[in-house]
């Protein structure tokens, strides 16, 4: 509990510096900063003003309506700046003089404001006047070394004592609008060395600081791990059917069926093949054994040997060639069945 007080309060000052790290209020930071007595003026007015209208804005976050809350802010805080505004009149009449119009300016200054909406509206009493009064010195130690740095190298002097004595000559140019351009861009690179996340976190900020905090960062990486795993798995499994796809295709194209039918198609070729060549020596046997005349005066012989198994066979020899044929016994003129072995050989 007490390190989150602690860290309401300082966080402020450096990390989250309402000038020279959210970048606010830089119209009253560049035109108040000429001396180091105006800007420590104008830091503490902007402080005392942002720490009454955060406690006030905090009491009644349960009362104003939603719809005019912006409104209601405006009027909180431009009653405490006429406080101000009276009381510099009347107790500091040359810092009244000196700031002139940019204290009832403070009314519409953005730290103000933002911090009502976004902290003070939200938060309990003691952590918004913690939260003003860490924001406040964050304004005031801003523009207090802004002033210092342009009155040292522009007058020569810090809060009206005279530090170089006139043996260096001073430049004008930092007790002008340039000067303090590049005295406020010099402090804010000072603040981001000092500052900057070594986990080189990108970091959103606005009036009510920075939006993006350790946790968010935590989430954000897993997320982000989570999502490359993600791609990776869906890259895989399409590299996966990318591969698998041809396969199938080529499984389609050739269905089973049709490669185990082709050998039984040559075998068909082949049988028809052999019915036919068997067809053909029957009919050149029965030519050469009906009509002798036509074997060219040839010689045939016929003889039956008996067979073992109870068949006979006639040879003939007929223009070079020898025919054997299986004959069934008792049934010699008989035509040769379909199944009977016909073996052509070269004689």
């Amino acid at each position: 509990m007490k390190n989150n007080k602690l860290a309401i309060l300082t966080k402020g000052i450096i990390k989250e510096n309402p000038v020279l790290v959210l970048l606010l209020g830089t119209c009253p930071t560049l035109a108040t900063t000429s001396s180091v007595f105006n800007g420590l003026g104008m830091g503490v007015s902007a402080m005392a003003v942002l720490i009454c209208s955060n406690i006030v804005i905090s009491l009644l976050r349960n009362i104003i309506p939603d719809k005019v809350r912006i409104p209601c802010y405006i009027v909180v805080i431009a009653g405490f700046v006429t406080v101000v505004q009276m009381l510099l009149q009347a107790f500091v009449p040359s810092l009244y003089s000196s700031l002139g119009l940019f204290i009832p300016l403070i009314v519409v200054n953005c730290i103000i404001l933002g911090r009502a909406e976004m902290f003070a509206s939200k938060n309990n009493v003691i952590d918004s006047a913690l939260d003003g009064i860490g924001m406040g010195l964050g304004f005031t130690l801003a523009l207090g070394c802004m002033g210092a740095v342009r009155e040292f190298f522009g007058a020569g002097s810090l809060l009206g004592f005279n530090i170089l004595g006139g043996h260096i000559e001073q430049m004008g140019i930092f007790n002008l609008a340039p000067g303090g351009f590049f005295v406020f861009a010099i402090l804010i690179a000072g603040v981001y060395m000092i500052t900057k996340d070594k986990s080189k976190l990108v970091r959103e900020f606005g009036c009510s600081g920075f939006r993006t905090t350790e946790a968010d960062r935590r989430t954000a990486e897993k997320a982000k791990k989570a999502e490359a795993a993600k791609a990776a798995k869906a890259k895989a499994e399409a590299d996966k059917a990318a591969v698998e796809a041809p396969k199938m295709n080529a499984r389609e194209a050739v269905p089973t069926g049709a490669v185990k039918a082709e050998p039984k198609a040559q075998e068909g070729v082949s049988m028809e093949a052999d019915l036919k060549a068997e067809a053909k020596a029957r009919e050149e046997s029965d030519a050469l054994g009906n009509n002798p005349s036509e074997t060219g005066g040839v010689r045939m012989e016929m003889d039956q040997p008996t067979a073992k198994d109870g068949s006979a066979k006639n040879v003939v020899e007929a223009k070079g060639k020898k025919v054997i044929e299986a004959k069934p016994e008792g049934n010699e003129g008989a035509k040769p069945d379909a199944d009977a072995k016909v073996e052509v050989r070269e004689g």
